[in-house]
């Protein structure tokens, strides 16, 4: 195992568990409470079914594994679609009444880096890996 493989992987399991738990959270509250909350920032209610699965199936996926490009991609979208509509007026760290974006640039860093790097050892989407196909 080398260091990089290792880094991966914690970078991978520290973001699904991240997004499942955020997934996990909307659910929780009631997508219908979510929804209403997209829309009092001016957004269509339907997305956020949409965020919350991305959220919840995606995480689930980091962990195992699986598809880690895709989910990774449509993670860092929800982050760039967090920052320019919910965090971006509140600046970086915050306002005092809202949290910044600075945890939103980080998660959306860590998908980018997977979706480019993919999913590293100890990953179900090791089983659909071609043998002889060169590392990229």
């Amino acid at each position: 195992m080398s260091r990089v493989e290792a880094g991966t992987l914690l970078l991978r399991l520290v973001l699904g568990i991240t997004f499942f738990v955020h997934g996990l959270s909307k659910f929780q509250t009631g997508l219908g409470n979510v929804a209403g909350f997209f829309e009092g920032m001016g957004l269509p209610g339907f997305l956020a079914y949409i965020v919350a699965i991305i959220e919840l199936v995606g995480g689930i996926a980091l962990i195992i594994g699986l598809g880690t490009r895709i989910f990774s991609l449509l993670l860092a979208l929800t982050m760039i679609g967090a920052i320019i509509t919910v965090k971006g007026a509140a600046g970086f760290m915050g306002n005092g009444k809202s949290a910044g974006y600075e945890l939103d640039l980080a998660l959306l860093a860590i998908s980018v880096f997977l979706a480019l790097c993919g999913s590293g050892m100890y990953a179900l989407d090791s089983l659909f890996k071609k043998k002889d196909a060169p590392e990229s």
